[in-house]
Protein backbone atom coordinates (compact mmCIF):
# COMPACT_ATOMS: atom_id res chain seq x y z
CA UNK A 1 0.00 0.00 0.00
CA UNK A 2 1.03 3.62 -0.54
CA UNK A 3 1.95 4.94 2.90
CA UNK A 4 3.63 8.11 1.72
CA UNK A 5 0.70 10.14 3.01
CA UNK A 6 -1.23 9.99 6.28
CA UNK A 7 -2.10 6.48 7.48
CA UNK A 8 -4.05 3.66 5.86
CA UNK A 9 -2.67 4.18 2.35
CA UNK A 10 -3.49 7.90 2.27
CA UNK A 11 -6.48 10.16 2.95
CA UNK A 12 -6.75 8.69 6.43
CA UNK A 13 -5.85 11.06 9.26
CA UNK A 14 -2.78 9.84 11.10
CA UNK A 15 -3.48 7.75 14.14
CA UNK A 16 -1.37 5.32 16.05
CA UNK A 17 0.24 3.18 13.35
CA UNK A 18 -0.33 -0.53 13.74
CA UNK A 19 0.54 -3.43 11.54
CA UNK A 20 -2.34 -5.63 10.45
CA UNK A 21 -1.05 -8.38 12.71
CA UNK A 22 -0.99 -6.09 15.72
CA UNK A 23 -4.43 -4.76 14.82
CA UNK A 24 -5.90 -8.25 14.78
CA UNK A 25 -4.37 -8.94 18.15
CA UNK A 26 -6.02 -5.78 19.48
CA UNK A 27 -9.29 -6.91 17.97
CA UNK A 28 -9.36 -10.03 20.10
CA UNK A 29 -9.05 -7.86 23.21
CA UNK A 30 -11.33 -5.05 22.09
CA UNK A 31 -14.22 -7.36 21.31
CA UNK A 32 -14.32 -8.33 24.96
CA UNK A 33 -14.51 -4.75 26.16
CA UNK A 34 -18.01 -3.43 26.67
CA UNK A 35 -18.40 0.36 26.96
CA UNK A 36 -19.55 1.46 30.38
CA UNK A 37 -21.98 4.02 28.99
CA UNK A 38 -24.69 4.04 26.35
CA UNK A 39 -26.82 1.17 27.59
CA UNK A 40 -29.61 1.80 25.08
CA UNK A 41 -30.10 3.17 21.60
CA UNK A 42 -29.01 6.81 21.60
CA UNK A 43 -31.76 9.41 21.65
CA UNK A 44 -31.76 12.60 19.54
CA UNK A 45 -31.09 14.62 22.70
CA UNK A 46 -28.10 12.45 23.61
CA UNK A 47 -26.74 12.71 20.09
CA UNK A 48 -27.15 16.49 20.13
CA UNK A 49 -25.27 16.73 23.42
CA UNK A 50 -22.51 14.50 22.11
CA UNK A 51 -22.22 16.62 18.98
CA UNK A 52 -22.07 19.88 20.95
CA UNK A 53 -19.41 18.57 23.30
CA UNK A 54 -17.45 17.07 20.43
CA UNK A 55 -17.40 20.35 18.52
CA UNK A 56 -16.17 22.12 21.66
CA UNK A 57 -13.28 19.63 21.87
CA UNK A 58 -12.41 19.99 18.18
CA UNK A 59 -12.15 23.75 18.60
CA UNK A 60 -9.35 23.19 21.14
CA UNK A 61 -7.29 21.60 18.35
CA UNK A 62 -6.92 25.00 16.65
CA UNK A 63 -3.40 26.41 16.96
CA UNK A 64 -2.65 29.93 18.11
CA UNK A 65 -2.11 31.01 14.50
CA UNK A 66 -5.61 29.83 13.60
CA UNK A 67 -4.54 26.66 11.82
CA UNK A 68 -5.90 23.14 12.12
CA UNK A 69 -3.56 21.78 9.48
CA UNK A 70 -0.02 21.35 10.72
CA UNK A 71 2.76 19.26 9.21
CA UNK A 72 1.12 17.00 6.66
CA UNK A 73 -2.16 18.92 7.02
CA UNK A 74 -3.29 16.51 9.70
CA UNK A 75 -6.25 17.93 11.61
CA UNK A 76 -7.78 19.49 8.49
CA UNK A 77 -10.37 16.68 8.52
CA UNK A 78 -11.94 18.74 11.32
CA UNK A 79 -13.50 20.96 8.64
CA UNK A 80 -15.69 18.11 7.37
CA UNK A 81 -16.75 17.40 10.96
CA UNK A 82 -17.51 21.05 11.73
CA UNK A 83 -19.62 21.41 8.58
CA UNK A 84 -21.60 18.26 9.35
CA UNK A 85 -22.22 19.61 12.85
CA UNK A 86 -23.42 22.98 11.55
CA UNK A 87 -20.37 25.05 12.49
CA UNK A 88 -18.78 27.26 9.82
CA UNK A 89 -14.98 27.22 9.66
CA UNK A 90 -14.88 30.99 9.26
CA UNK A 91 -16.58 31.30 12.66
CA UNK A 92 -13.73 29.48 14.42
CA UNK A 93 -10.91 31.78 15.51
CA UNK A 94 -8.44 31.74 18.42
CA UNK A 95 -9.34 34.36 20.99
CA UNK A 96 -12.06 35.62 18.63
CA UNK A 97 -9.36 37.11 16.38
CA UNK A 98 -11.26 37.00 13.08
CA UNK A 99 -8.07 37.68 11.12
CA UNK A 100 -6.97 34.18 12.14
CA UNK A 101 -10.22 32.41 11.38
CA UNK A 102 -9.79 28.78 10.40
CA UNK A 103 -11.06 29.17 6.83
CA UNK A 104 -8.74 32.02 5.89
CA UNK A 105 -5.72 30.31 7.41
CA UNK A 106 -6.50 27.02 5.65
CA UNK A 107 -7.01 28.75 2.32
CA UNK A 108 -3.65 30.48 2.68
CA UNK A 109 -1.99 27.16 3.46
CA UNK A 110 -3.45 25.49 0.38
CA UNK A 111 -2.46 28.48 -1.78
CA UNK A 112 1.18 28.46 -0.71
CA UNK A 113 3.62 27.33 -3.45
CA UNK A 114 5.24 24.98 -0.94
CA UNK A 115 2.03 22.99 -0.38
CA UNK A 116 1.70 19.98 -0.34
CA UNK A 117 5.43 19.31 -0.54
CA UNK A 118 7.98 17.97 -2.98
CA UNK A 119 6.38 14.59 -3.74
CA UNK A 120 2.60 15.02 -3.74
CA UNK A 121 0.20 12.15 -4.37
CA UNK A 122 -3.39 12.30 -5.52
CA UNK A 123 -4.82 11.82 -2.04
CA UNK A 124 -3.19 15.07 -0.88
CA UNK A 125 -5.44 16.94 -3.29
CA UNK A 126 -8.50 14.79 -2.63
CA UNK A 127 -8.26 15.32 1.12
CA UNK A 128 -7.80 19.04 0.59
CA UNK A 129 -10.72 19.28 -1.84
CA UNK A 130 -13.12 17.55 0.55
CA UNK A 131 -12.14 19.74 3.46
CA UNK A 132 -11.86 22.98 1.49
CA UNK A 133 -15.41 22.42 0.27
CA UNK A 134 -16.62 21.83 3.83
CA UNK A 135 -14.81 24.97 4.97
CA UNK A 136 -16.56 27.08 2.34
CA UNK A 137 -13.57 27.35 -0.02
CA UNK A 138 -14.40 26.57 -3.65
CA UNK A 139 -11.94 23.72 -4.29
CA UNK A 140 -11.50 24.73 -7.95
CA UNK A 141 -10.89 28.37 -7.04
CA UNK A 142 -8.72 28.31 -3.93
CA UNK A 143 -6.48 30.89 -5.60
CA UNK A 144 -5.36 31.79 -9.11
CA UNK A 145 -2.61 29.22 -8.73
CA UNK A 146 -4.47 26.46 -6.90
CA UNK A 147 -7.27 24.43 -8.49
CA UNK A 148 -7.71 21.22 -6.49
CA UNK A 149 -10.19 19.75 -8.99
CA UNK A 150 -7.68 20.17 -11.81
CA UNK A 151 -4.95 18.62 -9.66
CA UNK A 152 -7.10 15.54 -9.10
CA UNK A 153 -7.79 15.36 -12.84
CA UNK A 154 -4.04 15.33 -13.49
CA UNK A 155 -3.84 11.88 -11.85
CA UNK A 156 -6.31 10.26 -14.28
CA UNK A 157 -4.93 6.99 -15.64
CA UNK A 158 -5.40 6.79 -19.44
CA UNK A 159 -4.23 3.17 -19.44
CA UNK A 160 -6.74 2.30 -16.71
CA UNK A 161 -9.74 4.60 -17.25
CA UNK A 162 -11.66 5.38 -14.10
CA UNK A 163 -8.63 5.16 -11.79
CA UNK A 164 -6.86 8.15 -10.27
CA UNK A 165 -3.27 7.60 -9.21
CA UNK A 166 -1.67 4.15 -9.32
CA UNK A 167 -4.49 1.59 -9.71
CA UNK A 168 -2.84 -0.57 -7.03
CA UNK A 169 -3.81 2.13 -4.52
CA UNK A 170 -7.55 1.79 -4.97
CA UNK A 171 -8.24 4.30 -2.21
CA UNK A 172 -6.95 7.08 -4.46
CA UNK A 173 -9.80 6.37 -6.86
CA UNK A 174 -12.42 6.16 -4.12
CA UNK A 175 -11.44 9.52 -2.68
CA UNK A 176 -11.26 11.07 -6.14
CA UNK A 177 -14.86 9.99 -6.61
CA UNK A 178 -15.79 11.42 -3.21
CA UNK A 179 -14.09 14.73 -4.00
CA UNK A 180 -15.39 15.12 -7.55
CA UNK A 181 -18.95 14.05 -6.72
CA UNK A 182 -19.18 15.56 -3.25
CA UNK A 183 -17.38 18.83 -3.95
CA UNK A 184 -20.22 20.43 -5.89
CA UNK A 185 -20.40 23.97 -7.21
CA UNK A 186 -21.23 26.87 -4.93
CA UNK A 187 -24.80 26.59 -6.17
CA UNK A 188 -24.93 22.95 -5.07
CA UNK A 189 -24.92 21.53 -8.60
CA UNK A 190 -22.67 18.73 -9.89
CA UNK A 191 -19.27 20.04 -10.94
CA UNK A 192 -18.21 17.27 -13.29
CA UNK A 193 -20.17 15.34 -15.94
CA UNK A 194 -21.92 12.16 -14.86
CA UNK A 195 -20.02 10.23 -17.52
CA UNK A 196 -16.79 10.95 -15.66
CA UNK A 197 -18.22 9.72 -12.37
CA UNK A 198 -19.65 6.65 -14.07
CA UNK A 199 -16.19 5.61 -15.28
CA UNK A 200 -14.98 5.39 -11.68
CA UNK A 201 -18.21 3.80 -10.45
CA UNK A 202 -17.46 0.97 -12.88
CA UNK A 203 -14.01 0.63 -11.33
CA UNK A 204 -15.49 0.56 -7.83
CA UNK A 205 -17.87 -2.23 -8.77
CA UNK A 206 -15.00 -4.26 -10.21
CA UNK A 207 -13.08 -3.94 -6.93
CA UNK A 208 -15.87 -5.13 -4.62
CA UNK A 209 -14.79 -8.19 -2.65
CA UNK A 210 -16.84 -11.34 -2.52
CA UNK A 211 -17.78 -10.60 1.11
CA UNK A 212 -19.45 -7.38 -0.08
CA UNK A 213 -16.91 -4.83 1.13
CA UNK A 214 -13.79 -3.12 -0.17
CA UNK A 215 -10.17 -2.66 0.83
CA UNK A 216 -7.52 0.02 0.28
CA UNK A 217 -5.70 -1.87 -2.45
CA UNK A 218 -6.83 -2.94 -5.91
CA UNK A 219 -8.67 -6.25 -6.14
CA UNK A 220 -10.18 -6.13 -9.64
CA UNK A 221 -8.99 -9.00 -11.81
CA UNK A 222 -7.32 -10.78 -8.90
CA UNK A 223 -9.45 -13.67 -7.56
CA UNK A 224 -7.30 -14.03 -4.43
CA UNK A 225 -7.68 -10.36 -3.54
CA UNK A 226 -11.39 -10.36 -4.30
CA UNK A 227 -11.78 -13.27 -1.89
CA UNK A 228 -9.68 -11.56 0.82
CA UNK A 229 -11.42 -9.98 3.84
CA UNK A 230 -12.66 -6.44 3.34
CA UNK A 231 -11.92 -3.45 5.54
CA UNK A 232 -14.55 -1.66 7.63
CA UNK A 233 -13.13 1.79 7.02
CA UNK A 234 -12.76 1.48 3.28
CA UNK A 235 -16.18 -0.09 2.91
CA UNK A 236 -17.73 2.97 4.55
CA UNK A 237 -15.75 5.36 2.33
CA UNK A 238 -16.54 3.42 -0.85
CA UNK A 239 -20.25 3.24 -0.10
CA UNK A 240 -20.18 7.01 0.39
CA UNK A 241 -18.38 7.45 -2.94
CA UNK A 242 -20.98 5.39 -4.77
CA UNK A 243 -23.94 7.19 -3.23
CA UNK A 244 -22.36 10.65 -3.74
CA UNK A 245 -22.01 9.69 -7.42
CA UNK A 246 -25.71 9.04 -7.81
CA UNK A 247 -25.85 5.30 -7.12
CA UNK A 248 -29.04 4.46 -5.22
CA UNK A 249 -28.81 2.93 -1.76
CA UNK A 250 -30.94 0.08 -3.09
CA UNK A 251 -28.25 -0.78 -5.64
CA UNK A 252 -26.81 -4.28 -5.24
CA UNK A 253 -23.27 -3.01 -4.62
CA UNK A 254 -24.40 -0.64 -1.85
CA UNK A 255 -26.61 -3.30 -0.32
CA UNK A 256 -23.74 -5.80 -0.32
CA UNK A 257 -21.55 -3.23 1.43
CA UNK A 258 -24.27 -2.61 3.99
CA UNK A 259 -24.61 -6.34 4.64
CA UNK A 260 -20.85 -6.67 5.06
CA UNK A 261 -20.87 -3.95 7.72
CA UNK A 262 -23.88 -5.50 9.39
CA UNK A 263 -22.05 -8.84 9.63
CA UNK A 264 -19.25 -7.15 11.60
CA UNK A 265 -21.39 -5.71 14.38
CA UNK A 266 -20.36 -6.66 17.91
CA UNK A 267 -23.47 -7.57 19.86
CA UNK A 268 -22.44 -6.23 23.27
CA UNK A 269 -21.28 -2.78 22.14
CA UNK A 270 -22.65 -1.97 18.69
CA UNK A 271 -19.11 -1.48 17.38
CA UNK A 272 -17.82 -2.81 14.09
CA UNK A 273 -15.13 -5.44 14.54
CA UNK A 274 -12.50 -4.06 12.18
CA UNK A 275 -9.03 -5.35 11.38
CA UNK A 276 -7.83 -2.79 13.93
CA UNK A 277 -10.24 -4.00 16.58
CA UNK A 278 -13.28 -2.14 17.85
CA UNK A 279 -12.22 1.48 17.50
CA UNK A 280 -13.66 4.93 16.99
CA UNK A 281 -12.06 5.68 13.62
CA UNK A 282 -13.37 2.56 11.90
CA UNK A 283 -16.81 3.08 13.41
CA UNK A 284 -16.75 6.71 12.29
CA UNK A 285 -15.88 5.84 8.70
CA UNK A 286 -18.52 3.11 8.55
CA UNK A 287 -21.23 5.37 9.97
CA UNK A 288 -20.23 8.18 7.60
CA UNK A 289 -20.65 5.74 4.73
CA UNK A 290 -24.11 4.81 5.97
CA UNK A 291 -24.95 8.49 6.43
CA UNK A 292 -23.92 9.31 2.87
CA UNK A 293 -26.19 6.56 1.58
CA UNK A 294 -29.16 7.49 3.75
CA UNK A 295 -29.01 4.21 5.66
CA UNK A 296 -29.87 4.64 9.36
CA UNK A 297 -27.01 3.63 11.62
CA UNK A 298 -29.56 3.03 14.39
CA UNK A 299 -32.13 1.29 12.25
CA UNK A 300 -33.17 -2.33 12.34
CA UNK A 301 -30.11 -3.42 10.36
CA UNK A 302 -27.67 -1.81 12.77
CA UNK A 303 -29.20 -2.51 16.15
CA UNK A 304 -27.79 -5.64 17.73
CA UNK A 305 -29.85 -8.22 19.65
CA UNK A 306 -28.45 -6.62 22.80
CA UNK A 307 -29.95 -3.28 21.70
CA UNK A 308 -26.66 -1.57 20.82
CA UNK A 309 -25.86 0.52 17.75
CA UNK A 310 -22.70 2.04 16.23
CA UNK A 311 -23.83 5.42 17.57
CA UNK A 312 -24.04 3.94 21.06
CA UNK A 313 -20.46 2.76 20.69
CA UNK A 314 -19.24 6.16 19.51
CA UNK A 315 -20.94 7.95 22.38
CA UNK A 316 -19.41 5.45 24.80
CA UNK A 317 -15.99 6.49 23.48
CA UNK A 318 -16.55 10.14 24.42
CA UNK A 319 -15.05 11.71 27.53
CA UNK A 320 -17.23 13.74 29.88
CA UNK A 321 -16.24 16.42 30.54
CA UNK A 322 -14.01 17.45 27.67
CA UNK A 323 -15.94 16.10 24.68
CA UNK A 324 -13.04 14.31 23.00
CA UNK A 325 -13.19 10.67 21.92
CA UNK A 326 -10.80 7.83 22.68
CA UNK A 327 -9.50 5.66 19.85
CA UNK A 328 -9.75 2.31 21.66
CA UNK A 329 -12.17 1.55 24.51
CA UNK A 330 -9.15 1.02 26.76
CA UNK A 331 -7.56 4.42 26.05
CA UNK A 332 -7.42 6.96 28.87
CA UNK A 333 -7.09 10.15 26.82
CA UNK A 334 -8.88 11.59 23.80
CA UNK A 335 -7.32 11.29 20.37
CA UNK A 336 -7.77 14.11 17.81
CA UNK A 337 -8.40 11.99 14.73
CA UNK A 338 -10.76 9.67 16.55
CA UNK A 339 -12.66 12.72 17.75
CA UNK A 340 -12.88 14.17 14.25
CA UNK A 341 -14.19 10.91 12.79
CA UNK A 342 -16.69 10.51 15.62
CA UNK A 343 -18.09 14.05 15.46
CA UNK A 344 -18.54 13.83 11.70
CA UNK A 345 -20.36 10.50 12.01
CA UNK A 346 -22.56 11.44 14.97
CA UNK A 347 -23.49 14.66 13.18
CA UNK A 348 -24.85 12.69 10.25
CA UNK A 349 -22.04 13.60 7.88
CA UNK A 350 -20.39 11.73 5.05
CA UNK A 351 -16.84 12.71 4.06
CA UNK A 352 -17.64 16.32 3.23
CA UNK A 353 -20.63 18.60 3.70
CA UNK A 354 -22.05 21.85 2.39
CA UNK A 355 -20.57 24.67 4.49
CA UNK A 356 -23.02 26.22 6.95
CA UNK A 357 -23.97 29.87 6.62
CA UNK A 358 -21.56 31.78 8.93
CA UNK A 359 -22.70 33.75 11.94
CA UNK A 360 -19.72 36.13 11.68
CA UNK A 361 -21.02 39.45 10.41
CA UNK A 362 -20.14 40.02 6.76
CA UNK A 363 -18.59 36.60 6.25
CA UNK A 364 -19.81 34.90 3.06
CA UNK A 365 -20.73 31.23 2.91
CA UNK A 366 -18.16 30.74 0.12
CA UNK A 367 -14.84 32.21 -0.88
CA UNK A 368 -12.94 31.66 -4.11
CA UNK A 369 -10.86 33.51 -6.68
CA UNK A 370 -12.83 33.95 -9.90
CA UNK A 371 -10.46 35.70 -12.29
CA UNK A 372 -7.13 34.80 -13.83
CA UNK A 373 -4.09 36.89 -13.04
CA UNK A 374 -2.65 38.08 -16.33
CA UNK A 375 0.66 36.36 -17.07
CA UNK A 376 0.27 33.80 -14.25
CA UNK A 377 -0.08 30.12 -15.07
CA UNK A 378 -3.25 28.47 -13.78
CA UNK A 379 -4.71 25.02 -14.28
CA UNK A 380 -8.12 23.89 -15.50
CA UNK A 381 -9.80 20.49 -15.46
CA UNK A 382 -10.76 19.26 -18.94
CA UNK A 383 -12.95 16.28 -19.89
CA UNK A 384 -13.16 15.13 -23.51
CA UNK A 385 -16.01 12.68 -24.04
CA UNK A 386 -16.47 11.11 -27.47
CA UNK A 387 -19.53 9.25 -26.23
CA UNK A 388 -17.77 5.88 -26.16
CA UNK A 389 -17.85 5.64 -22.36
CA UNK A 390 -14.12 6.21 -21.85
CA UNK A 391 -13.42 9.95 -21.55
CA UNK A 392 -10.05 11.68 -21.77
CA UNK A 393 -9.35 13.64 -18.60
CA UNK A 394 -6.52 16.03 -17.82
CA UNK A 395 -5.34 19.19 -16.13
CA UNK A 396 -4.39 21.94 -18.60
CA UNK A 397 -1.92 24.69 -17.79
CA UNK A 398 -2.90 28.05 -19.29
CA UNK A 399 -1.33 31.49 -19.02
CA UNK A 400 -4.01 34.05 -19.88
CA UNK A 401 -3.31 37.65 -20.76
CA UNK A 402 -6.52 38.84 -19.16
CA UNK A 403 -9.03 38.01 -16.44
CA UNK A 404 -10.65 35.31 -18.60
CA UNK A 405 -9.53 33.05 -21.43
CA UNK A 406 -11.23 31.19 -24.27
CA UNK A 407 -12.01 27.58 -25.08
CA UNK A 408 -9.75 27.83 -28.10
CA UNK A 409 -6.81 28.86 -25.93
CA UNK A 410 -7.49 25.94 -23.59
CA UNK A 411 -7.63 23.42 -26.44
CA UNK A 412 -4.44 24.84 -27.93
CA UNK A 413 -2.68 24.57 -24.58
CA UNK A 414 -3.99 21.04 -24.01
CA UNK A 415 -2.01 19.73 -26.99
CA UNK A 416 1.29 20.54 -25.26
CA UNK A 417 0.62 21.43 -21.61
CA UNK A 418 -1.76 18.79 -20.29
CA UNK A 419 -1.29 16.23 -17.54
CA UNK A 420 -1.65 13.41 -18.39
CA UNK A 421 -0.55 13.94 -21.96
CA UNK A 422 -2.68 12.92 -24.92
CA UNK A 423 -5.87 14.52 -23.65
CA UNK A 424 -6.15 16.57 -26.84
CA UNK A 425 -4.15 15.29 -29.81
CA UNK A 426 -5.83 17.39 -32.50
CA UNK A 427 -8.52 20.03 -32.85
CA UNK A 428 -10.10 22.02 -35.64
CA UNK A 429 -10.07 24.80 -36.33
CA UNK A 430 -6.73 25.80 -34.81
CA UNK A 431 -7.43 29.51 -34.81
CA UNK A 432 -10.24 32.03 -34.71
CA UNK A 433 -13.36 32.05 -32.54
CA UNK A 434 -15.72 29.88 -34.56
CA UNK A 435 -17.37 26.51 -34.02
CA UNK A 436 -15.20 23.62 -32.85
CA UNK A 437 -15.64 21.08 -35.63
CA UNK A 438 -13.26 18.30 -34.59
CA UNK A 439 -11.40 17.04 -31.54
CA UNK A 440 -9.06 14.06 -31.52
CA UNK A 441 -10.18 13.12 -35.02
CA UNK A 442 -13.89 13.01 -34.15
CA UNK A 443 -15.62 15.44 -36.53
CA UNK A 444 -19.05 17.05 -36.43
CA UNK A 445 -21.51 15.12 -38.58
CA UNK A 446 -25.16 16.00 -38.97
CA UNK A 447 -26.84 16.27 -35.58
CA UNK A 448 -23.77 14.88 -33.80
CA UNK A 449 -21.55 17.79 -32.82
CA UNK A 450 -19.17 18.91 -30.10
CA UNK A 451 -20.90 20.61 -27.19
CA UNK A 452 -19.43 22.58 -24.30
CA UNK A 453 -20.52 22.39 -20.67
CA UNK A 454 -18.88 24.37 -17.87
CA UNK A 455 -19.14 23.05 -14.31
CA UNK A 456 -21.60 20.43 -15.63
CA UNK A 457 -24.03 23.17 -16.62
CA UNK A 458 -26.23 23.32 -19.69
CA UNK A 459 -24.53 22.18 -22.88
CA UNK A 460 -24.17 24.50 -25.85
CA UNK A 461 -22.41 24.38 -29.20
CA UNK A 462 -18.65 24.47 -28.60
CA UNK A 463 -16.95 27.53 -30.06
CA UNK A 464 -13.32 28.54 -29.78
CA UNK A 465 -14.40 31.95 -28.59
CA UNK A 466 -16.42 30.66 -25.62
CA UNK A 467 -15.39 32.41 -22.42
CA UNK A 468 -13.61 30.32 -19.81
CA UNK A 469 -13.09 31.63 -16.28
CA UNK A 470 -10.70 30.65 -13.54
CA UNK A 471 -11.70 27.36 -11.91
CA UNK A 472 -14.13 26.26 -14.61
CA UNK A 473 -14.37 22.51 -15.10
CA UNK A 474 -14.62 22.14 -18.88
CA UNK A 475 -16.48 19.26 -20.45
CA UNK A 476 -16.62 18.70 -24.21
CA UNK A 477 -18.97 15.97 -25.35
CA UNK A 478 -19.67 14.67 -28.83
CA UNK A 479 -23.22 13.68 -29.65
CA UNK A 480 -26.64 14.85 -30.68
Amino acid sequence: MDRTVPDRAATRPIRTRRTVTAGLACAAIAVLITPTTAHATSTPAQIATSRTNGVAYLKTLQAADGSFASSGLSNEWAFSAFAAAGTAAVDIAPGDDVTKNARTVYRNQLSAPSWPGASPVVTDYERAALNAYAAGIDPARVSSGQNLIAKIASYWQPSAPGYYGPPANFNGTVFALLALAGGKTQAGAPRVPQSLLNASVTVVRANQHTDGGWNFSQAAGNPAQLAAPSDIDMTGATMAALCASGVANTDSAVQAGKNFLKSKLINASGAFNSMFGANTNSNGWAVSGLNACGIPSQGIDFTTPAGRTPIDFLRAQQFTPGGGFRYLPSDTAPQPYASIDAVRAISGGGFTATPPVPVTAGAPQWVGTTTFTSGQTSTLALVIDTGTGSPNVCSVSVTPTGSTTTLGAVLDAATTAATPTGCVTSRAPTSGTGTVTSINGVTNSGASTWKLSVDAGAAAAATRGATISLGDTISLRYGS
